[in-house]
C-alpha cells in the first residue's frame, strides 16, 4: 500500500496531467458552455477528490479574473499562518504615568494591530481598562498609530474613488487602526408624525461620529421606506449626504458607508468614548506612523476575535476590508504595502502542489487584475481539504444555497442547493465577472471540487447571476447524482 502521502501526490500530479485528456471522455460543463457561446470566456472543472477523476471541464487552464473567489485563497493562506485560533490584540499604551489622583501624565497611543474585525465595543473595553485604572484626565495628547499599514494607497477603481466619496460599504479603505470595518453607521428613526424629518443618531452612541446632512421625510405607515446617500469628503471632514423616506412606526435603519480615513474614524471613536466615560484630555487628538516605544507601559488591551471568527464573518459576507487587511498582515515589511502582501500570498499559492500561475494583487478580489484558473482553484480546494486541522474551518466560511445569507445564490435544483458548499465572487466594472467555487457532495458521500469563472469581454452584455446558477445547477446536478 502506497504511503498516504506518497498516494496523495500521485492523485494530484495525475489531476495536473490528465485533466485535459479527461475531457474527451467528459465534457460535463454543457449548460456553461452556452454562456460561453454567447460571447463569455469561461473556465470550468469538477473533480472528484478522492481519485483522479475528472467529471466536467471548459479551458480549465485559462486564466481568469475570480472576484471574491479571491477570498479562498486569503483564507487559506491566513489559516496557513495563523492558525484558526489566532487573535489581534490592539492596545492602549503610554509613555506617561498614573498619578495617584487619577491624572494621566504623558499621551495616550492606540497600537492599531491590524485586527480586521475590531468594532466600536472592542474601543469602550479599552476605555473602561482605562476606568478601571483610575484615570479621569489625560494631560497629554490621544494618538492613533497605523505603524503598521496605513493609509494603505488605492489600486482598485472603486477605493480611489471612495477616498472623496462613496455610496457604498464594500469600498472602504484599509489601515491597521480601523474600527467598524471603516464604514461610518447612522441609526434613522422615524419622526413622531408624518411630513417630520427623520431622528438621526449614531449607531454605537447618542450622536453620529461625524457629520450628517440629512432630508430624509416621514412618511405614512403604508408608503415604502427608501434611503440612499453617499459619504463626501472636502478636507479632512467626512459628511454623510442622505435623502429618501421611512414609514412612520417602522423599526429604525443602519446606513453605512465607508470612511475616507479608517484611522481618523478611529480616533473619533476613541475619543467619543473617552468623552463618554468622563475622560477629559487637555492635549490633541491627532494620528501617527510612529511605532509606540518598546517600553511603554500597556494600560488596555482588547483582543479580538479568532481567526475562525473572523473568517466566517470575511467569507459569509465577502467582506472586502477584512480580506485585504489580512493579506496585509501577512506582508513581510513593515510598513506593509498591498504589493508585498501580493507577494506573500503568490508565496503561498506556490506551496500549493500542481496549482499553477496566479496573480494575486488583492486578498478581497476587489480588482480585475487578480487571474486564476479553475484547475488552480480545484488545486487549492484539494489542498485544503486534505489538512484535517484546517479543513472544517475553511469550509465553514462557504455557504450552502439552501441556506446561506445571501440570498441572491439559491437557485438551481434542490439536490444542487443542498449538496454544495460555496464561494461566489461579482465584479460589474469594467467587465462582468460571476464566479463560483467550492466543495460538492455527491449521493454516495464523496467529496468533489468544482470551480466556474465567466468573464465578459467588454462592458456589456449584462450577465444575471441567475443564469450562471442555473446552468452550474444543470451540470452539477448530475454529477451529485450519479457518483
Amino acid at each position: 500500500m502506497k504511503h498516504p502521502i506518497t498516494q496523495r501526490l500521485a492523485v494530484l500530479a495525475c489531476m495536473v496531467a490528465c485533466s485535459v485528456t479527461s475531457l474527451a471522455h467528459a465534457a460535463g460543463f454543457d449548460a456553461v458552455e452556452g454562456i460561453a457561446a454567447k460571447g463569455f470566456d469561461v473556465s470550468a472543472q469538477a473533480v472528484l477528490l478522492d481519485g483522479n477523476t475528472t467529471l466536467g471541464a471548459i479551458a480549465p487552464r485559462a486564466m481568469l479574473t475570480p472576484a471574491s473567489v479571491s477570498k479562498l485563497y486569503i483564507s487559506a493562506a491566513s489559516l496557513d499562518r495563523f492558525g484558526p485560533q489566532k487573535r489581534f490584540t490592539t492596545r492602549l499604551v503610554t509613555t506617561g504615568e498614573v498619578e495617584s489622583n487619577g491624572t494621566l501624565r504623558g499621551d495616550i497611543i492606540l497600537d492599531g494591530a491590524g485586527d480586521p474585525g475590531l468594532t466600536s465595543n472592542d474601543y469602550w473595553m479599552l476605555v473602561q481598562g482605562l476606568k478601571q485604572l483610575g484615570v479621569k484626565r489625560v494631560r497629554g495628547n490621544v494618538l492613533v498609530s497605523e505603524w503598521r499599514f496605513g493609509p494603505v494607497p488605492c489600486i482598485s477603481t472603486d477605493r480611489c474613488r471612495a477616498r472623496t466619496s462613496s455610496r457604498h460599504a464594500y469600498d472602504a479603505l484599509l489601515s491597521s487602526a480601523a474600527v467598524d470595518f471603516a464604514n461610518w453607521c447612522v441609526r434613522v428613526y422615524p419622526g413622531s408624525k408624518v411630513g417630520e424629518p427623520a431622528h438621526l443618531q449614531g449607531c454605537f452612541g447618542e450622536k453620529a461620529l461625524t457629520a450628517v446632512d440629512s432630508s430624509i421625510k416621514t412618511v405614512a405607515t403604508t408608503q415604502p421606506t427608501r434611503i440612499s446617500g453617499a459619504r463626501v469628503t472636502s478636507g479632512s471632514t467626512d459628511t454623510l449626504k442622505l435623502d429618501g423616506t421611512i414609514a412612520l412606526d417602522t423599526f429604525p435603519r443602519n446606513i453605512y458607508r465607508a470612511s475616507a480615513d479608517p484611522a481618523q474614524q478611529s480616533l473619533y471613536t476613541l475619543v467619543d468614548l473617552m468623552h463618554q466615560a468622563d475622560i477629559t484630555v487637555t492635549g490633541n487628538a491627532t494620528l501617527s506612523r510612529t511605532r509606540p516605544p518598546s517600553d511603554a507601559t500597556v494600560l488596555a488591551s482588547v483582543d479580538g476575535p479568532t481567526l475562525q471568527e473572523l473568517l466566517l464573518r470575511m467569507m459569509n459576507y465577502s467582506n472586502n476590508f477584512m480580506a485585504d487587511v489580512l493579506a496585509l498582515d501577512l506582508s513581510s515589511t513593515t510598513p506593509a504595502t498591498l504589493a508585498n502582501a501580493s507577494a506573500a500570498l503568490e508565496r503561498f499559492v506556490a506551496t500549493v502542489p500542481g496549482h499553477g500561475p496566479v496573480t494575486l494583487q488583492s486578498g478581497s478580489g476587489l480588482t480585475t487584475q487578480n487571474k486564476t484558473s479553475a484547475h488552480g482553484l480545484i488545486a487549492l480546494l484539494n489542498e485544503m481539504y486534505h489538512r484535517p486541522a484546517l479543513f472544517p474551518v475553511f469550509v465553514a466560511g462557504m455557504q450552502a444555497p439552501v441556506n446561506g445569507p445571501m440570498r441572491f445564490i439559491r437557485r438551481g435544483s434542490d439536490v444542487f442547493q443542498n449538496n454544495i458548499m460555496i464561494k461566489t465572487g461579482t465584479l460589474n466594472q469594467p467587465v462582468p465577472v460571476r464566479a463560483v467555487a467550492g466543495y460538492f457532495r455527491t449521493r454516495q458521500g464523496r467529496w468533489g471540487a468544482f470551480a466556474v469563472m465567466v468573464n465578459g469581454r467588454a462592458a456589456t452584455p449584462y450577465l444575471r447571476w441567475k443564469d450562471v446558477l442555473e446552468a452550474v445547477s444543470k451540470d452539477l446536478t448530475p454529477m451529485i447524482e450519479n457518483h
